[in-house]
């Protein structure tokens, strides 16, 4: 797919609120008329990506790009971020979430407990209730979405894709060994290294740096990094890391055996989060479900530099269930 027509691709950014935390929208794709009471022209599926941790939403652009290109401009692609994962100006509209969708009664928003209420509240103050959904999740996401899936059964989730999932034992795996300390026991240490060198950095130098990092890794699209990089974003990051660490452990066996028809669980050979033993579990386990394994050599990260291999196999995945729906 040519780099330059995606550029050209359109997104919208919106905000909205629940339970006093911002979290950031961006949409690809039509996002005006999905609550037209008439239907026309609507679209009857909305592809959603949860993402990982840190997971800020920006870095997942090229991969929607991409993706939508890919589906021939048909599906809406939409990514949400954590609930207290963006800093939003001070001059910038924010919506709200209606009462119907008890946001207000989420308890740690930003934890891991609630960031499942989190997309749950998203989803039901902010999808029309008749779309059906494709969910594509990634790394921490993938636990989120199976969570998601099982607290609200009547969300008409007809597919998840969960790449490199991370839905056990993240303590126990490599880069979750070094992880735990560092989370869990020095994380006080953590914020108070990222208000030291950030909170002072002035924003024009601070938008400065963020471009050039953004524009080396290959992300040329105008939706602000900035207002990720901030303090209060990296302390929620690593506060959420720290409650994996310790909530991740066993595997939802229940979850997965009765949403197995409808789940693709895509592993990395070389993955420190969640290793290849993982997905040997998962297939010993689950002999009859869609769990494959990476040939491509693809990272856990595939949002840094894999964006278009990534997009380019989901997209085959989706345009073959489609015709079903």
């Amino acid at each position: 797919m040519d780099s330059e027509v995606q550029e050209q691709i359109p997104v919208q950014e919106e905000l909205f609120l629940c339970s006093g935390v911002e979290a950031q929208v961006i949409k690809c794709g039509p996002w005006t008329n999905l609550f037209d009471e008439q239907g026309v022209n609507r679209p009857k599926v909305l592809i959603l990506i949860i993402p990982g941790n840190p997971g800020f939403s920006p870095v997942y652009v090229p991969f929607m790009k991409a993706l939508y290109c890919m589906m021939n401009n048909r599906v809406p692609v939409w990514v949400v971020s954590h609930a207290g994962f963006y800093s939003a100006p001070k001059d910038q509209k924010t919506l709200t979430a209606p009462e119907e969708s008890n946001a207000q009664d989420i308890k740690d928003i930003c934890g891991l407990n609630g960031q499942i209420e989190h997309k749950i509240a998203f989803l039901r103050a902010h999808v029309p209730k008749d779309m059906k959904i494709i969910l594509i999740a990634h790394s921490i996401g993938c636990y989120i979405s199976l969570h998601v899936m099982k607290r609200v059964p009547e969300i008409p989730i007809i597919h998840a894709f969960l790449l490199f999932p991370t839905i056990e034992r993240m303590a126990e795996s490599p880069h979750g060994r070094i992880a735990t300390p560092l989370l869990c026991w020095f994380r006080y240490m953590l914020y108070a290294t990222s208000y030291l060198l950030l909170k002072p950095c002035p924003e024009i130098i601070k938008s400065f740096l963020t471009e050039q990092v953004m524009g080396k890794m290959g992300f040329q699209d105008k939706i602000p990094m900035k207002n990720c990089i901030q303090p209060y974003c990296f302390a929620n990051a690593a506060y959420l890391g720290s409650q994996e660490m310790i909530q991740v452990v066993e595997r939802d066996n229940e979850i997965i055996k009765e949403h197995l028809h409808k789940l693709t669980f895509y592993y990395g050979q070389k993955d420190n989060w969640c290793p290849v033993r993982f997905y040997e579990d998962m297939k010993k386990d689950f002999p009859e479900g869609n769990i494959q394994l990476c040939k491509k050599g693809i990272p856990h990260a595939f949002v840094l530099r894999c964006s278009q291999e990534m997009a380019t196999i989901v997209a085959n995945w989706i345009n073959n269930i489609l015709p079903k729906i």
